[in-house]
Parts: C-alpha cells; sequence; structure tokens
C-alpha cells in the first residue's frame, strides 16, 4: 500500500517505542538449513539477497500467518528461508489450504495451480504447519495471537465483494462474479448457488479478467471442461445452459479495460464462439496508443484488430458455426436490475450512457443523462473483490477495503503484518502477490534483527491449541488435507479429471475420522 494513505503516521515513531535491547549479540554461525533454500549456509551469509545475522534472543522466533493462499504462503516461504531457525504456523478458515489458487483460479488455467506445488513442499516443511479449521476473529482472537507469537501476519485474502448499490440488486438472477466463481471451483460456501442458465442472454458487470474468466466458463463448450477440476455439479449445470450470448459491460472505453492480452487471445480463440465489437468504439484510438506504455498498447492494438479486421481463414472457419457469441460494451454504468412483469427475477438491466473526463487511465466516467435497456436474464458482479475487517483490535479503511500499513507493518501495532490483497488491495496477479509478500517477510525480519519484536520465548501453537481445545475447534493438519488431497484425485481417475472437489465440510470431516 502506498505510505501517501497515511503520511500522518512514521514509522520512525515505532522505533523510538522499541529500541535495540542492550546485550544482545549477533551470533557467528548458524545451522545448516534443510529443504527451504539456504542448505548449508551460515546465518551472516546473504541467502536469496537478503543478509542474516540475528541475536542469541532472536533465535527461535514463533510466527503466525493467517491466511493459506498465495500472500499466507509465499509470506511463509520468505520466513523459513531466510530465517534458519523461524517457525511459522499457517491458519486457515477453511479446511484445505491454498485460497484462491484453489477457488479463484479458473479450471481451464490448470498451468497458474501449479504453484501449488511449492506451496506444498513450504507446507511439509518440520518449521511449518497448516492449521485449517480455524476461523481467527471468531475461534480465536488476534490479540490471543499475537500473545502466543513473536510476530502475526495477516494475509487472508479478499474475502467479499464490492456491492453494485443499485435498485433490484437483490433479484434472483443477480450474483457477484466471486460467488459464481466459487460456486464452479467449488467453494464450500457457494456449493449451493444453483444459477439458473436457462435464459438467452447474460450481462457481467465489470471488465477485468474475473469477468472475462466467468464469461469464458459461461461459453466455453461443456466438453471442453469435463477434464477439468470444474466441479461435476457445475459442470452438469453447465451442460443444461442456454445462454448463448454474454455482453461485458465497463463504465469506460477500450484504453481503461483491466483484463490482460492472455485472457482475450483466449476469448477471441474461443472455439463455437465469436466476437462482437463496435467500430465506432475504437474511432481514433490508432493515434492516441502510440504514446501508452507498451502492455496497453498491445492489448488495444489487438481489440482494434478484432473490432474492424475482417477474420482471417483460420478465424473465418472457427466462428462460421458460432452459436454463441459474446461482446464488450463501453462507457455504461448499471443503474438498475429490472425486474421480471411477475417481479420475481431479473429480466434485465438499466444502463446509464457514460463519457469520459480526463485521459488514460485516469480518466473518470460522468453520465450523459441517456440510459439503455438491456435484456438479459443472468446479472454477474464483477466489479472488485473486498476485504472484510477481521478482529476489533485490528485497525481498518472500509473505503480502501485494506488494513492500513507501511510496507507491510500495521500502522500503529507492533509486531503484526499484513501481506497480499488485505495489505494492497484485489490488485494484481499471483506473482505481484508473490512480490509483495516477499518485502512484508522482509520488513518482518529487518524488525526482528532490530530488537523491534518481543523479546524472548514465546509459547506459539502449544498455547492456542489449549485455547481453540477449550472452545470445541479442532484444526486440520497439513497430513489431514493430503489425505482428503488423496479422495479427490482418486473421486476424479474415474472420470479422467485431476480430482474432484470435495465441496461438504462435514463430509471432509467425515473422511478424517472427526
Amino acid at each position: 500500500m502506498a505510505p501517501r494513505c497515511w503520511r500522518w503516521w512514521h514509522w520512525s515513531a515505532w522505533r523510538r517505542t522499541r529500541p535495540p535491547l542492550p546485550g544482545s549479540t549477533p551470533s557467528r554461525s548458524r545451522a545448516p538449513v534443510g529443504p527451504d533454500g539456504c542448505a548449508g549456509r551460515p546465518a551472516s551469509a546473504k541467502c536469496g539477497g537478503f543478509r542474516q545475522r540475528f541475536s542469541t534472543q532472536e533465535q527461535h522466533p514463533q510466527i503466525c500467518v493467517v491466511g493459506s493462499g498465495p500472500a499466507g504462503f509465499y509470506t511463509a516461504q520468505h520466513l523459513l528461508k531466510h530465517h534458519p531457525q523461524a517457525h511459522v504456523d499457517i491458519y486457515e478458515k477453511q479446511l484445505v489450504p491454498f485460497g484462491l489458487v484453489r477457488f479463484g483460479v479458473a479450471p481451464d488455467h490448470p498451468e497458474v495451480k501449479n504453484v501449488i506445488n511449492t506451496f506444498t513442499q513450504t507446507a511439509r516443511l518440520a518449521r511449518c504447519a497448516f492449521r485449517g479449521n480455524v476461523v481467527v476473529g471468531r475461534d480465536v482472537a488476534v490479540p490471543e495471537l499475537r500473545a502466543a507469537y513473536h510476530a502475526v501476519v495477516l494475509s487472508y485474502g479478499a474475502e467479499d465483494h464490492r456491492a453494485l448499490e443499485i435498485p433490484g440488486e437483490e433479484l434472483p438472477g443477480v450474483f457477484s462474479a466471486r460467488a459464481f466463481v466459487g460456486w464452479y471451483n467449488g467453494l464450500p460456501e457457494n456449493r449451493e448457488l444453483a444459477p439458473d442458465l436457462s435464459c438467452d442472454t447474460a450481462v457481467i458487470l465489470g471488465q477485468g479478467n474475473v469477468a472475462l474468466d466467468v464469461a469464458r466458463i459461461l461459453l466455453t463448450p461443456p466438453e471442453h471442461l469435463e477434464k477439468t477440476d470444474i466441479t461435476e455439479a457445475a459442470l452438469g449445470v453447465l451442460r443444461q445452459s442456454r445462454v448463448k450470448t454474454v455482453w461485458i459491460v465497463g463504465r469506460r472505453g477500450p484504453l481503461q479495460v483491466s483484463f490482460t492480452i492472455k485472457e482475450l487471445r483466449e476469448m477471441i480463440q474461443l472455439p463455437g464462439t465469436r466476437p462482437i465489437l463496435d467500430p465506432a468504439d475504437f474511432l481514433g484510438l490508432q493515434d492516441r496508443i502510440k504514446e501508452v506504455p507498451r502492455p496497453r498498447k498491445r492489448l488495444t492494438e489487438l481489440l482494434l484488430r478484432t473490432a474492424t479486421e475482417k477474420p482471417g481463414t483460420e478465424d473465418t472457419a472457427r466462428q462460421a458455426p458460432a452459436s454463441r457469441a459474446w461482446g464488450l460494451r463501453f462507457f455504461r454504468s448499471p443503474q438498475q436490475v429490472l425486474p421480471s412483469p411477475d417481479g420475481r427475477r431479473a429480466a434485465g438491466i438499466r444502463l446509464a450512457v457514460t463519457r469520459l473526463e480526463g485521459v488514460g487511465e485516469a480518466a473518470r466516467a460522468v453520465p450523459t443523462g441517456d440510459t439503455e435497456d438491456l435484456p438479459c436474464g443472468l446479472v454477474l458482479s464483477s466489479v472488485g473483490y473486498k476485504s472484510r475487517p477481521i478482529d476489533p483490535s485490528v485497525p481498518f479503511d472500509p473505503k480502501l477495503g485494506v488494513i492500513p500499513n507501511m510496507e507491510g507493518r500495521v500502522v500503529a501495532v507492533p509486531g503484526l503484518y499484513c501481506s497480499g490483497w488485505v495489505k494492497r488491495g484485489p490488485t494484481g496477479v499471483i506473482a505481484t502477490t508473490m512480490t509483495d509478500s516477499f518485502l512484508t517477510g522482509q520488513m518482518l525480519l529487518q524488525d526482528l534483527k532490530a530488537g523491534l519484536l518481543p523479546p524472548g520465548p514465546r509459547p506459539g501453537y502449544a498455547a492456542i491449541e489449549a485455547l481453540l481445545s477449550s472452545r470445541g475447534v479442532r484444526p486440520v493438519s497439513f497430513s489431514d488435507w493430503e489425505k482428503l488431497d488423496a479422495e479427490e484425485v482418486s473421486r476424479g481417475k474415474g472420470a479422467g479429471k485431476p480430482r474432484e472437489k470435495l465441496l461438504d465440510p462435514q463430509e471432509m470431516l467425515g473422511l478424517l475420522g472427526r
């Protein structure tokens, strides 16, 4: 998160409140490290570009990470790699690990999920433990974690969606894209979503990668999804789908879309579909893109070619039998979801026509006063994810949807850190989160070395285990997850799928003998 958001607070204030402890002396060497990336190197050696020299009082820090998605695992990976004696406990509210890699990445993008292999290596380290089925903020409070650990890192992501805040949003047939993605990816809380796909037209509000993911899943021939890890329940509904046209609507223009060129190419090349783009939306764009950054330029050029050029032989052959279509509608902002005549479900959406004020990516959409109605039977809102506050003791900015922080250090709460989307907002890809999380880990280790974290031993999980036991909470271990993983893989094998995801938490607990 950019420091400009909280200029009134200075990191130096924390340093003044926690001076380095007198008498702490750097150790001269360190025992060899296991398979976590720094084997055989002394603590004073550079490991991955970050120099480590910890005093004897900092030899066995107990660190807690809340959230087992990319941010949580990358933070843990950095800490374990760069401190040879650190122990990291990763708490997760789900019974299974990996967060949005499991529940957010599209089923037809298996290569993106390969990062799970790296996370698994981290979780299997002797100095790392996965504690699933623990809801921080309900089963255990953040102050209780802070009392048990030298440092706590909040990496719990963005588990909510931004509301449209327009009339009719509550009608049946209106869903958040987040819930729809969770439904076809097997997120337990969304397993009973049951979207009605009996309509001809769907409208997706928002023009980011998630919007294109949802559009692609709606329009992909079901037989192309049969060998992915999409849930069988979702695949059954998609086989019966009557959706033929998907409109992807944005408030601004082609120069401000948020999706990337990879996702756009996948839409253009989607079997059995054809794109609908209005050439009028692209008038004058050729000259305006000369000065934009290269990624944006390449993306806009592909949009231009798709909108204005006659399809080549290969594209013509692919689109000729197309029974489905997708289109981008620009300069439109949702104003109202229109009900069916009986008022029982969504039947369309009223869009305010907009124009841009300003230039480039900073341009704002303002209404012109005109509106248009677009008939549809399904409305999917993809206008952004957002984080929730986790505990009253943790500062939270409801407007930005993040924990106020300086380079991952939570404002005015020494020993508390954050990484990932709850730190910077729901932007970027997995690689962005990796870099962000490594930075938070680096800040934590710098503070540890400077004597800014609590001195002396901390009980770590031993204290929390006793609390959870007294409250009737039974955490799930990584070895427990590996049993569930083996069951999923076994169930998918018969259908030629990589796995058939378990959806019911009670069934999962039953398989673990709970």
